[in-house]
């Protein structure tokens, strides 16, 4: 029996959707809530837009892409991506068939939903317990 592969081998990316598509993007995941702003479909080229495991609007705007803000949003994120299991399952379905990238629309680079969702996902399992 093979051992599970590790979460840190995954090939998970993350660029802005407005970047060109590229083939070595694999699948292109939007995880944005929202469509991006003067972008059509066709240009975009998203294979998968999963809007449930966006922030919440309202925690998109308190955060405001605000760096001083940045670990209290991640942990407010996380929280709030625990609640969508069926998501995060549709999610993580997409990026086990090979390569793959987070799309966000943002202008920031560093400070987004899809970076720190791509950290959710690549943090690694809690041990579980053993009853024996």
């Amino acid at each position: 029996m093979r051992a599970p592969r590790a979460a840190a081998a995954v090939d998970l990316r993350v660029k802005r959707v407005y970047e060109t598509p590229d083939a070595a993007d694999g699948t292109r995941i939007l995880v944005d809530r929202l469509w991006p702003r003067g972008l059509s479909r066709e240009q975009a080229r998203v294979d998968l837009w999963l809007k449930d495991v966006a922030p919440s609007a309202a925690l998109r705007t308190w955060f405001a892409h605000d760096p001083a803000k940045w670990e209290a949003f991640q942990q407010r994120y996380f929280d709030e991506l625990q609640h969508q299991p069926e998501g995060l399952a549709a999610l993580r379905a997409a990026i086990g068939s090979g390569p793959a990238t987070l799309l966000f629309g943002a202008r920031e680079p560093r400070y987004n939903n899809a970076v720190a969702l791509r950290a959710f996902l690549l943090r690694p399992s809690p041990p579980r317990e053993r009853h024996g």
